[in-house]
């Protein structure tokens, strides 16, 4: 019995590398930028246009009521979310102004977003991140504190935030949105006033 062509029974061929000549490389006379063998023109360096670094502070952090038991989140509408009714609930926090300390913008920050007067008990820690708006590259830094309710209403700000609530210490973790204030008020320990 014979096997067809191609169907496994003749010696199989090894595929055999061309080798390169040893020594420098012939010109290319097929190169119509390298007339007569010589070297093409180098072409300049492309000139690589980064995005603009913007450094941002801010401060902020996690307020907790008169009983002790509640902590106070704002909620702002995931843009990702096409039904617009998902909230992403963070700490309120806000840019340190001009001749501001991180505890005075934080203070007046936390009022402004949530309506709610605080004094700040202890600082909680710094966090840091990089992201892109506006073709910028933003550098932020964030200085949070724990705070105390010592009065004011509840009201969201109108032009920032879309909701605030206060809710249980146990579930403040597991609402906050963004991994870093996760992180934050994990290893914060025990959230007292």
């Amino acid at each position: 019995m014979t096997t067809a062509p191609g169907g496994g029974g003749e010696a199989k061929r090894k595929k055999r590398r061309r080798r390169r000549p040893k020594g420098p490389t012939p010109p290319n006379l097929n190169n119509p930028a390298s007339p007569q063998g010589k070297p093409a023109a180098k072409k300049p360096p492309v000139k690589r246009v980064y995005a603009k670094r913007v450094d941002e502070v801010s401060a902020g952090g996690l307020v907790i009521d008169s009983t002790g038991t509640k902590g106070l989140l704002i909620g702002r509408r995931d843009l990702k979310d096409q039904s617009r009714e998902r909230l992403l609930w963070s700490l309120p926090k806000g840019h340190i102004e001009e001749g501001e300390t991180p505890e005075q913008a934080a203070i007046r920050e936390v009022q402004e977003e949530t309506g709610i007067e605080s004094e700040i008990s202890r600082e909680l820690g710094v966090i840091d991140f990089w992201f892109m708006a506006g073709g910028n590259r933003i550098h932020k830094t964030v200085h949070h504190f724990l705070f105390k309710e010592i009065g004011g209403a509840l009201a969201p700000q109108i032009t920032e935030v879309d909701d605030v609530g206060w809710f249980p210490l146990s579930e403040i973790v597991e609402l906050l949105a963004y991994p870093d204030e996760k992180k934050l008020i994990a290893k914060s320990g025990e959230l007292k006033i």
